[in-house]
């Protein structure tokens, strides 16, 4: 059979009647990228196509123009399934690199899978990084549906969605792109294990082959995998005035390396500590200063390992924080320090910024006072060489630090 009919007949296209013996009538195989679909430019990367089908060679496709296309015999893995690995690169952002392959029976004649889906090789650009985030905060539970946002200023007509250590890199398009704010959401289903980790998404254009820069990294962690259950404690007290010092204490009696603290209601990442062991527990402390009204809100604090830092334990018991006012109370607005109490009341910063004005404008007061005396010392000076050897007239008077005449009157 010619590479020609093998690749229209790995595509679904041969032509005649729909017999048991034509194109697609097995299922699709899988095609991944190894280790990653994001390749650096001028890399290489392997792709990977495998079936449970006993197929006994795979070919691999190029989208593009003249459709090239490699063939490779199957290799049996120790798990029972069938697969061929094709290397490729190296990798250049110039042009598209999509692929897809299927599966193919040697002697048997016409006898090929349908084209498995579609993988896209991305080359990291340099144009301006889109965000990414998650609605839901960064800290996902078992069965909680996640959708992860890209958006960008710029206005890409697509994004694409990475995950360290993945295979896949799904794409949406772009839901408003004319605004010149561009965004799309990736809906990746009910929270199972295998969703946390590491998300970076890209934004590109329709007709290029060239990908933005990556967003910076979001962490997905999953929350219920381990069993304990930390506690978490503040000190000096759950309600804190402004300015003070404060530190959260997460513990936990399970063996732990790493404990996380989160703030909820933020999308703002969880902060990390490494544990050390103390009192026969595992334990971090979060320390919270000076302390500001942001501070104020509900914390809870999990454990993890550092070996698989996604998967956290149950959350700890919610802990309240209040932060108070400068008056103690809570809601009270700010207020502008009282004149006729001196400074009692205002931070130590304050009473120093206070006091180097005061100081500034005393400076200034004497270099002013500096200038004009100069100023009169050089028109005495003047004076004096205009009158020298000449007494003052009968009845004017000169003015007591030079010979100027300060006025008088006529006899």
């Amino acid at each position: 059979m010619s590479p020609k009919l093998t690749f229209l007949l790995c595509l679904g296209l041969s032509v005649g009647l729909r017999t048991s013996g034509q194109a697609g009538i097995y299922r699709k195989p899988s095609l991944s990228a190894l280790p990653s679909p994001v390749v650096t430019s001028g890399g290489f990367v392997t792709l990977q196509c495998i079936s449970w089908q006993g197929f006994d060679r795979f070919i691999l496709t190029k989208e593009g123009e003249h459709r090239p296309s490699w063939t490779l015999d199957s290799q049996r893995r120790h798990n029972g399934q069938f697969q061929a690995l094709f290397p490729v690169g190296p990798v250049t952002p110039s042009y598209r690199w999509t692929f897809r392959c299927c599966g193919c029976y040697r002697y048997i004649h016409q006898q090929c899978s349908e084209p498995s889906d579609p993988v896209e090789l991305l080359v990291p650009g340099v144009s301006g990084k889109p965000s990414l985030l998650s609605q839901q905060g960064s800290i996902m539970t078992f069965g909680r549906n996640l959708t992860l946002q890209c958006l960008s200023d710029v206005g890409y007509d697509r994004f694409a969605l990475s995950k360290e250590g993945g295979h896949n890199l799904p794409q949406r398009l772009s839901e408003r792109p004319q605004t010149g704010r561009s965004q799309a959401d990736f809906l990746l289903g009910r929270v199972s294990l295998s969703h946390g980790g590491r998300y970076r998404c890209y934004g590109g254009h329709k007709f290029s082959s060239k990908w933005s820069t990556p967003s910076d990294p979001l962490d997905i962690l999953v929350a219920g995998v381990l069993p304990d259950t930390p506690s978490l404690s503040v000190q000096p007290g759950p309600t804190v005035a402004v300015g003070e010092n404060m530190t959260l204490l997460c513990q936990t009696r399970s063996q732990r390396d790493i404990l996380f603290l989160s703030k909820e209601g933020t999308m703002v990442s969880p902060l990390r500590l490494r544990s050390k062991y103390q009192a026969q527990q595992y334990q971090a402390q979060f320390s919270m200063s000076p302390v500001t009204s942001a501070h104020g809100g509900t914390y809870r604090c999990y454990s993890s390992f550092s070996t698989s830092p996604y998967e956290l334990s149950h959350p700890s018991d919610a802990l309240e924080l209040v932060v108070s006012g400068p008056s103690g109370d809570p809601t009270s607005p700010p207020t502008w320090p009282n004149l006729t109490s001196g400074v009692q009341g205002l931070k130590p910063y304050q009473n120093v910024l206070i006091g180097i004005s005061v100081a500034f404008v005393l400076l200034l007061f004497l270099f002013v006072l500096l200038l004009i005396r100069h100023r009169q010392q050089g028109k005495c000076r003047t004076s004096d060489a205009t009158v020298k050897n000449t007494q003052p007239e009968e009845g004017v008077e000169l003015h007591p630090q030079c010979g100027q005449l300060t006025g008088g009157s006529q006899p």
